[in-house]
């Protein structure tokens, strides 16, 4: 649809950037914090780990200055686990407590409000040693840590994350790291661990309501649109299949507390359904989000199974991430979109298809928490770090999420990933997101320097137009 005239981004609209602590933070074993999973995981050789990352743990201050500089509205980040509880449960790390009170206060201080994260990857490895998400206790560690943190923080923290991309952990394991020994769940043992975190999160959004009566909490899904490659229906049933699968069917729990009957079907099909304890079904239904967050990188297109081993290929670029199921679906190439270096398919109007197909799904505000480009910026000899790619990046998805708001999608905010450079999971610092440059190698720390990018003026000036800079 052509609009004849656009109506503008809402006065309120936050404007923000995201982090995860075990990518920004550093400080992995300071103050009393004990590992996490990823603090375990094996790195590829030469890449850089988390036990520094951005040291963003002893530099919040001067990066919260940077951030309100950029003109942020919101910032979005993760609390580690493991900073706030080291054993996963019982007595709380004072000092942990203490960090995130001060770097939320110091947000506050600036006008810029926090979105939390409660659980972004970064398990506690003493409860994984216990069974991890496969062991229900984690559950109730789970909804203890997350009352510690409203308890906390509730009164000064409107907007809540439950679960970080859980269907990434289910669907792609290995996407965030492989454990010592390179063995990964079996997808019985995954699907158990989904329900469990499920359960996890409905209790926490009940116990959100109850202990923060001013707050919002809702989940956070890679979300995406998948097109058929042909308009063979067979195509277009498969294309179904892998957007259920891969997104409805998290969200449907999240939301309406109860699974998606395709995909409930599939895994009974599989035999991949997880057991289930009597209370779950009351559980899953009284845990309401208020909102729903997605991840946005791309879309993909998706052709009809052929039924074989042949259907399951490598995403480009990226050989942690299979792609395609006999008998579900089978990765197909889009020759309308762009893709990055690393083989990322571009797509800005793929976001606001994707948002109208989630408000008209669940009628919820949507809040972006990531969207991004990752490249290896390069630090110039005169001190500049030219990412127009990025700008431009930005500015076409930014034009499409303002065609979203024009088709009725209720958009709470936009959050790209990421404020500052992090560390990728696979690429260290080789490939950056942020606005802001980290002057750093991956084993070299160099001074640690921040350095605005092109884009941290770009997006600054953006802000202040309430996106209305280049219409």
């Amino acid at each position: 649809m052509i609009y004849q005239r656009l109506n503008d981004f809402p006065a309120d609209f936050l404007w923000g950037a995201s982090t995860s602590a075990y990518q920004v933070e550093g400080a992995w074993d300071e103050d009393g914090k004990s590992p996490s999973i990823v603090d375990m995981l094996d790195h590829p050789q030469g890449t850089a780990d988390f036990q520094v990352a951005s040291d963003h743990y002893h530099r919040f201050r001067e990066d919260v200055a940077l951030f309100a500089e950029l003109g942020l509205k919101a910032y979005r980040f993760s609390v580690a686990w493991t900073r706030v509880l080291p054993a996963g449960t019982g007595e709380v790390n004072p000092a942990g407590l203490a960090f995130y009170r001060q770097l939320i206060d110091a947000l506050l201080a600036h006008g810029i409000e926090p979105v939390v994260t409660l659980y972004h990857f970064d398990l506690p490895y003493v409860l994984e040693q216990q069974g991890g998400w496969s062991n229900r206790a984690t559950i109730d560690a789970f909804v203890a840590y997350a009352g510690v943190l409203f308890d906390a923080f509730g009164d000064r923290v409107k907007y809540w994350l439950t679960i970080n991309e859980q269907n990434t952990m289910i669907l792609h394991p290995g996407a965030i790291g492989m454990p010592k020994g390179g063995a990964l769940p079996a997808k019985r043992v995954l699907y158990q661990q989904s329900h469990h975190m499920l359960v996890a999160q409905a209790r926490v959004m009940a116990l959100c309501h109850q202990r923060c009566p001013g707050g919002k909490i809702g989940p956070a899904i890679n979300t995406t649109s998948m097109y058929q490659e042909t308009c063979h229906p067979l195509d277009a049933i498969a294309a179904h299949n892998w957007e259920t699968l891969r997104c409805w069917s998290f969200l449907d729990v999240a939301v309406h507390g109860r699974y998606n009957p395709l995909a409930w079907r599939y895994l009974q099909d599989r035999g991949l359904a997880p057991e289930m304890a009597p209370a779950d079904a009351a559980l899953l239904q009284a845990g309401k989000p208020d909102y729903v967050a997605i991840n946005y990188y791309s879309t993909a297109t998706i052709a009809a199974s052929r039924g074989d081993g042949s259907d399951v290929s490598a995403r480009a670029g990226d050989q942690q991430i299979m792609l395609g199921e006999p008998g579900v679906y089978r990765a197909a190439e889009n020759p309308f979109v762009g893709k990055t270096r690393y083989g990322w398919v571009i797509d800005p109007v793929g976001l606001r298809l994707t948002l109208r197909k989630t408000y008209e799904r669940y009628h919820l505000p949507i809040l972006i928490t990531e969207n991004g480009i990752g490249a290896p910026d390069e630090l110039q000899a005169d001190g500049t770090i030219d990412d127009d790619y990025r700008i431009e990046f930005m500015r076409r998805h930014v034009e499409q999420m303002l065609l979203a708001i024009n088709d009725g999608v209720d958009l709470l905010g936009y959050c790209p990933w990421a404020a500052i450079d992090v560390v990728s999971t696979h690429q260290g610092y080789a490939k950056r997101y942020g606005f802001i440059y980290v002057n750093r190698g991956e084993q070299d720390l160099k001074d640690l320097r921040r350095i605005r990018k092109r884009s941290f003026g770009w997006y600054q000036r953006l802000i202040a137009a309430n996106g209305r800079l280049d219409r």
